[in-house]
């Protein structure tokens, strides 16, 4: 059950109202390289998303379908996710109790929202999970396969993504917490270090690109450390009802170990970004199916008309709760921008030859995954393409020489952020503004989700 409303829930909207924000087009741009040109970019940057955009480039081999092709490898993680949180419940408490841990974790809103995201995050879920009920496995029968599919299982996380390691540190907890016995440490410490072996060379590459990775990360403000605060608290509450038992044991510290060494990095080394541990949701799901279960069994004291009401009452909260939620994250509204209106403004507003110019350089990904469009404009300061340059947005010309090529034009299209963000002080972002201001007037603006299109002209170039 928990797996088929998965699929439903993901599958319903998965265009997203044909939207696509700046990472997803990454991705779609990325995967449409030749293996080659993907090689030669994952030695530059990039190089913990590697596995993902090799397996993307194999779905767009096959299926070449767009927003949908896009996403579906995440619905379909995300069904694997829920299956295996239902299945981690059952063993634990119970099929009831399994089943409502799969359908919290599946209606949780930030679940839906990656369960349509072209990007990592529900697959390494899938793999958490999965490992996790094989680390579950393994410590109640001690054998040997079920703790080399935790080694396997986990590998294959962590190459999708290196922070799904963290819940090592996790697990490790639990078994402190269980006084596991020697062998089951011996057994689990062996498997631990088979996967950390397994992605040294994925950790030794992203080490040398984490400033170009993570370099616009900022330490977790105030709001974030709130919001962390109030996590744990509800999994210590649930917890406190439910007793001290191997499911709270498991789950509470998936819940905040990997969220909560994350957060306490980022106070020296800025690194903390929600979804990269979006896997500690399952440990909310199992505490709160457990909880929601008992609460059932509890139901019974009362009479049938009671329960009937108190049911009914329950079920209507959820709705008018999650429903707006839902509706919301599969609207472009829950991104921070929208790549596809931003292009079709683009192409509203150009003439053919116009020059384009992007402010800052990073916003060309706007346009990159509408090659024709962004071919029939003549981009002022592109030295060398993102292939040539085995870069994500290619590299820009010295700022003298774009200033001339600027000049030389009589119509610029710039794409920019919104008016209130930070401005790049870098030179060359510093001469498009002066130069721009200097010479050009403003003959349109549109404003979208998460930026802007400006047609700047000189004096009398305006009409169209």
């Amino acid at each position: 059950m928990p797996a088929v409303s998965a699929l439903v829930l993901g599958l319903w909207g998965i265009d997203r109202q044909d939207s696509m924000w700046r990472d997803e087009s990454v991705t779609y741009q990325v995967a449409h390289r030749s293996l080659g040109e993907l090689w030669d970019l994952l030695g530059t940057i990039d190089a913990v998303h590697g596995l993902y955009y090799l397996l993307m480039h194999a779905v767009f081999a096959l299926w070449d379908g767009g927003l949908t092709a896009l996403r579906l490898p995440s619905t379909v993680a995300t069904a694997l996710a829920a299956a295996g949180v239902g299945s981690i419940g059952a063993r634990l408490a119970g099929p009831r109790a399994g089943t409502l841990a799969g359908l919290v974790f599946v209606l949780l809103p930030v679940t839906q929202q990656y369960a349509q995201e072209g990007r990592s995050y529900a697959l390494v879920t899938a793999a958490v999970t999965w490992a996790t009920y094989a680390f579950l496995r393994g410590i109640g029968a001690d054998r040997r396969p079920w703790w080399a599919m935790y080694a396997l299982l986990l590998a294959l996380g962590c190459w999708l993504h290196a922070f799904a390691a963290l819940v090592l540190v996790a697990h490790g907890l639990t078994l402190w917490w269980l006084r596991g016995t020697h062998r089951v440490w011996r057994r689990w410490g062996a498997a631990s270090a088979g996967v950390l072996v397994t992605v040294v060379p994925l950790a030794v590459v992203g080490a040398g690109q984490a400033d170009r990775q993570l370099g616009w990360l900022g330490r977790p403000g105030l709001a974030l450390w709130l919001q962390f605060l109030a996590t744990v608290a509800v999994g210590v509450l649930l917890c406190r009802f439910l007793g001290r038992g191997l499911l709270a044991s498991l789950a509470l510290p998936v819940l905040v170990v990997p969220a909560g060494l994350l957060m306490a990095v980022s106070l020296v080394t800025p690194w903390y970004v929600e979804r990269y541990v979006l896997y500690g949701m399952t440990g909310l799901a199992l505490l709160a199916g457990a909880a929601l279960d008992r609460a059932v069994g509890l139901r019974r004291r009362f009479a049938p008309a009671v329960r009937t009401l108190i049911a009914g009452g329950l079920a209507a909260a959820a709705v008018a709760v999650l429903l707006p939620w839902s509706l919301l994250v599969r609207s472009p509204e829950s991104r921070k921008d929208d790549v596809v209106a931003l292009a079709h403004a683009v192409e509203h507003a150009a003439r053919p030859g116009d020059g384009v110019l992007f402010m800052p350089a990073r916003r060309r990904e706007w346009l990159l995954s509408y090659p024709s469009l962004h071919g029939r404009l003549d981009d002022l300061a592109l030295a060398e393409s993102p292939v040539r340059s085995r870069t994500l947005q290619g590299t820009e010309l010295p700022a003298e020489t774009i200033r001339r090529r600027i000049l030389a034009s009589d119509r610029v299209i710039v794409l920019s952020d919104l008016p209130g963000e930070p401005l790049d002080p870098f030179a060359r972002e510093l001469v498009k503004r002066q130069t721009l201001k200097a010479y050009f007037q403003i003959c349109e603006r549109t404003r979208l989700r998460g930026g802007q299109v400006i047609v700047y002209a000189r004096d009398g170039r305006c009409a169209r």
